[in-house]
C-alpha cells in the first residue's frame, strides 16, 4: 500500500544525492584542473626565465649560453622560441611551437597545432647593462599529459559516483523500508481499529434505531414535542448507520487479500441504476443522456462495482440543478471499458480537484447542496476502482458542470 510513496522518498533521496556528488565531482575537476594549469605556467615560466637569463642579443645576433640544457626541455615535450625587440622570430628549439604572433601584453597563450593542444609563456628579455628591452623568449609545452591525466581524473570520478550511487540506493531502499516500517504499522493498527470501531457501533446503532421507530410508531402516548425530538434522534442516527457503514467498507476494502472476482456485465449495472434513480431525476426535471454499449463485462466484484457508478451518478444528481442533464457514456476503448458519468452541476476549481478523493473532505459549495453526507463517497469509489486494477479521473469547470472517467480492464467471457 506504502510502495508508491517508499519509491517517491528513494527516488528523491537519489535525485538529491546525485546532485550532490555531481557537484562534489565538479568542484574536484575544477580545483585538480585549475591547480595543475597553474603549476604547469609556473613550471612554464620558470623554464622561461633561465632561458631569458642564459640569452643575449649582440649585433641583432642571439648568443645562448653553452650551460642552457636546450636538448633536456626539448624532450619534455616542450619548446622555446627567440623574438627580437621587434616580436620577429629569431630562432626556435623543438616540434611543439607556437604560429601565432607573440603579444607583449597577453603572457600566456593556447593554440591546437595538428590536433594537440599547447600552452605557451612569452617573458622579456632584457640586457645586463642597462636593462633595455632587447628581445622576448616564449616557451611553449604540450598539453597531452595535462590531458591524460584530467581524462584518468574524470574517470576516477565518473567511476566513483557510479559505485557510490548504486551503493546509495542499496542503502536507500534498506532505510526507506525502515523508515516507512513504523508508518504502516500504525496505519494498519488505525485502519483495524476502525473496523473493529465500526463494527462495535452497528449493534447500539441498530438498538437505538429500533427504540425510535418504536417511539415514531405509537405518537399518541408522547408530546408532539417529544415526536419532534424523536425524529431528530432518528435523522442522527441514520447519518451515524451511514457513516459506520461507509468506514467499514473503506477498512475492508483496504484488505491486501482482494476477493474472488466474476464476469460482471457493466451495461447491466448501468441500466439498474438508471431505473433506480429515475424518480430522482424526474423530480428535479433532468435529462438523462445515454449512450451505453452492450456487453461490456469486466472481472470483478458486482457489489463494489454498482457502489462505484451509484455514487458517481447519485453525486450528478445531487449537484446538479433543476432542468440540468446528466450524461452517461460506456464504450470500449481498446482492452478498457470506459465509463463516463458527465454532468452539468456546479463544478469545481482546479484545487478543489486535488482533494476529491480524499477521506471526509467536502467543497464548501457541495456543503450547501445537501446535509447528508460525510465526504467517503468518492474516497470508496477510488478504493473500490483501484481494487479493480482500474483508473478514475475527473475533469471540471465551476458552474459549468464535471465529468468522472472510470477505466477497468475488459473481461472476455
Amino acid at each position: 500500500m506504502f510502495q508508491k510513496t517508499q519509491y517517491k522518498f528513494l527516488l528523491s533521496y537519489i535525485v538529491i544525492f546525485t546532485a550532490l556528488l555531481a557537484t562534489f565531482a565538479l568542484a574536484v575537476r575544477f580545483v585538480f584542473s585549475h591547480s595543475l594549469k597553474e603549476k604547469l605556467i609556473e613550471n612554464l615560466t620558470i623554464l622561461g626565465r633561465n632561458a631569458a637569463i642564459s640569452s643575449e642579443f649582440d649585433d641583432e645576433k642571439l648568443n645562448i649560453d653553452s650551460d642552457f640544457p636546450v636538448r633536456e626541455f626539448i624532450a619534455r615535450h616542450q619548446a622555446l622560441q627567440w623574438f627580437d625587440s621587434q616580436c620577429k622570430l629569431v630562432l626556435q628549439q623543438g616540434e611543439y611551437v607556437l604560429s601565432l604572433p607573440i603579444n607583449p601584453e597577453q603572457k600566456v597563450q593556447q593554440q591546437r597545432v595538428k590536433g594537440i593542444r599547447l600552452q605557451s609563456v612569452t617573458l622579456p628579455i632584457n640586457s645586463y647593462e642597462n636593462n633595455r628591452l632587447i628581445g622576448y623568449v616564449r616557451v611553449s609545452q604540450s598539453l597531452e599529459d595535462f590531458d591524460e591525466t584530467i581524462a584518468r581524473l574524470d574517470i576516477g570520478l565518473g567511476c566513483g559516483v557510479v559505485i557510490t550511487l548504486a551503493l546509495s540506493c542499496i542503502g536507500g531502499v534498506f532505510l526507506t523500508r525502515k523508515a516507512m516500517q513504523p508508518i504502516e504499522e500504525s496505519f494498519l493498527k488505525l485502519k483495524q481499529f476502525t473496523a473493529d470501531a465500526s463494527h462495535e457501533l452497528r449493534s447500539p446503532l441498530m438498538a437505538i434505531t429500533a427504540n425510535v421507530e418504536v417511539a415514531l410508531e405509537n405518537p399518541e402516548e408522547f408530546r408532539p414535542k417529544d415526536i419532534k425530538k424523536f425524529k431528530a434522534i432518528a435523522s442522527a442516527t441514520d447519518q451515524m448507520t451511514c457513516l459506520v457503514e461507509d468506514l467499514l467498507l473503506l477498512a475492508r476494502s483496504d484488505q491486501v487479500e482482494k476477493p474472488r472476482y466474476e464476469a460482471v456485465n457493466i451495461e447491466e449495472i448501468l441500466y439498474n441504476l438508471l431505473e433506480l434513480y429515475e424518480l430522482q431525476a424526474n423530480h428535479k426535471k433532468i435529462n438523462f443522456k445515454v449512450n451505453i454499449a452492450e456487453s461490456l463485462y469486466v472481472l470483478g466484484d458486482n457489489v463494489q462495482l454498482t457502489r462505484v457508478f451509484a455514487n458517481l451518478i447519485e453525486n450528478a444528481l445531487q449537484y446538479t440543478p433543476l432542468c440540468g442533464a446528466v450524461e452517461i457514456n460506456a464504450v470500449r476503448n481498446g482492452q478498457q471499458v470506459c465509463v463516463k458519468v458527465k454532468d452539468t452541476g456546479i463544478g469545481m476549481t482546479p484545487e478543489q480537484l486535488e482533494q476529491i478523493f480524499e477521506r471526509f473532505w467536502r467543497a464548501s459549495e457541495a456543503r450547501s447542496y445537501r446535509a447528508g453526507g460525510f465526504g467517503l463517497g468518492l474516497a470508496i469509489v477510488k478504493s473500490f476502482v483501484k481494487n479493480h486494477s482500474g483508473n478514475i479521473t475527473v475533469t471540471s469547470q465551476l458552474n459549468i458542470g464535471s465529468c468522472f472517467t472510470v477505466s477497468l480492464p475488459m473481461h472476455r467471457s
